[in-house]
């Protein structure tokens, strides 16, 4: 049988409906990953607050937020299992695969962790830090999602919300720093440069949200920020200029946590409001090109001689036709490549800003908000983009083999 270019039309149309459903299915994904990162902070909180008062506040909360983020992790497991391993697309799947191997190897840290929180044979600062690089993995699971987006208006919705999640991340950061230093009656001067510096990165990544969001999650968040409470700023002036709250220290910890608590809970409806936005922005993508599929084949139908074309040559009224739909789909495909082109240059540029960041944390013991502090003043000085610097310092680290996760 002869194939004619009609067939090659409508094998386009089914493999961009194929691809919009893959989506679907790696935004379900991104649901429970959500899930379970909100529950991973709330877990590094409390046990945050019980070794900072050395095991006397909170130790009954303990396993409960543990067992809040092995049901979630289940939820996590049951979304991978459904997920078509051998459809995702072949230039990007190699790379999710990875990025789905760390997350799942960084769980299976979680239990001896609990149980050096428990028996308080950890440190704050270290116990923090390990839970810090599980959430990170997790993180890093959506941005990679976000690459295997064919579709431009689902790219956005996913820059969205991993910047929104990550913002969220730097916020929790900050309560389990600020919380430390209140309990235990001291906050130094690193501690209050970090504060800074963490206060500093959530601020880049609202702003790289609100040049992707969708109108509804926009207006929650700048909601959200007019409502947001004095007590809030006037404990971060404290911590920043080093002065601890009046009273007894683990009832100011206590209260900043609450605090810091409520605008994270806030921030976890936003980001379950761009979850909600990918997925209809998946369904109604998938509807719209069933649609388009359903009336090119109506098309096709009613062309002249239009079931002769595998084996009679094509006459010209036909063929004239079949080049209009032909040059349509084109300047579709194109006009979605433009746009999909911009957006995946953003991604590649944080992409590379995350691995180096990730490389500085891991070889020269810094936090993500130090990182990327040392990062942007490197830019500065050579006059580069912060992209260009992160590149550079990755080609270097390969050539002496040392690799980010």
């Amino acid at each position: 049988m002869t194939l004619s270019a009609l067939d090659f039309v409508l094998a386009s149309r089914r493999s961009e409906i194929t691809g919009l459903q893959q989506l679907l299915q790696m935004g379900k994904l991104v649901g429970a990953v959500s899930q379970l990162i909100h529950l991973l902070q709330r877990e590094r909180g409390t046990a945050n607050i019980f070794l900072c008062s050395q095991g006397k506040t909170w130790g009954g909360r303990l396993r409960e937020r543990a067992e809040q983020v092995e049901r979630a992790a289940q939820a996590v497991h049951q979304q991978l299992a459904t997920l078509d391993q051998e459809g995702l697309e072949r230039g990007n799947a190699a790379r999710l695969f990875s990025r789905i191997a760390s997350v799942l190897h960084s769980l299976s840290t979680l239990p001896p962790l609990r149980e050096q929180v428990q028996q308080l044979v950890i440190a704050q600062p270290e116990a923090m830090q390990r839970y810090n690089e599980v959430i990170r993995c997790h993180l890093a699971l959506i941005v990679e999602t976000a690459d295997t987006s064919g579709d431009p208006s689902v790219s956005r919705a996913l820059l969205a919300l991993f910047s929104f999640m990550q913002g969220k991340e730097l916020a929790g950061q900050e309560r389990a720093l600020v919380a430390a230093g209140f309990t235990t009656g001291s906050v130094d001067e690193s501690a209050s440069q970090q504060l800074v510096e963490l206060i500093d990165a959530q601020e880049r990544c609202f702003h790289t949200f609100s040049e992707f969001a969708d109108a509804t999650s926009l207006a929650l968040w700048q909601q959200q920020q007019q409502e947001e409470s004095r007590e809030l700023e006037r404990f971060r002036r404290l911590a920043c200029s080093r002065t601890l709250p009046p009273g007894e220290p683990t009832e100011a910890a206590l209260r900043w946590f609450e605090v810091t608590t409520m605008r994270i809970d806030a921030m976890k409806r936003i980001e379950d409001a761009l979850e909600k936005g990918v997925m209809q922005c998946c369904r109604q993508r998938i509807a719209a090109a069933q649609r388009d599929a359903e009336q090119q084949r109506q098309e096709i139908a009613q062309l002249p001689q239009a079931e002769e074309h595998f084996t009679a040559l094509i006459p010209p009224q036909l063929s004239r036709a079949v080049l209009e739909l032909v040059e349509q789909q084109s300047r579709q495909l194109q006009a979605l490549d433009a746009e999909l082109a911009g957006l995946r240059a953003t991604l590649a540029e944080r992409k590379l800003v995350e691995r180096a960041k990730s490389l500085l944390m891991q070889h020269h013991a810094m936090s993500e908000p130090q990182a990327h502090k040392t990062l942007r003043e490197m830019a500065m000085q050579q006059n580069k983009k912060l992209a260009e610097i992160a590149d550079a310092m990755l080609s270097v680290a390969a050539v002496m083999g040392k690799k980010p996760t």
